[in-house]
């Protein structure tokens, strides 16, 4: 099973994002949206730019 985006809608009416690893853990969570379609779009910017995306280790090397 793949990894799923979770739209959910706070109590303050506020929607966010949250990606969840097909094992079920939470791996990114997304910033407050005012609206539902923000939030969609919110979820379509990650889906674009994460396929592409490298990792920048900005760790200290051992």
């Amino acid at each position: 099973m793949a990894g799923k985006f979770v739209l959910t809608k706070s109590e303050s009416g506020s929607f966010h994002f949250s990606l969840v690893a097909s094992n079920g853990e939470i791996i990114a969570t997304s910033e407050s949206y005012t609206t539902k379609g923000a939030a969609q779009n919110g979820i379509d910017a990650v889906r674009k730019v994460s396929v592409d995306a490298i990792v920048d280790d900005k760790t200290p090397r051992s």
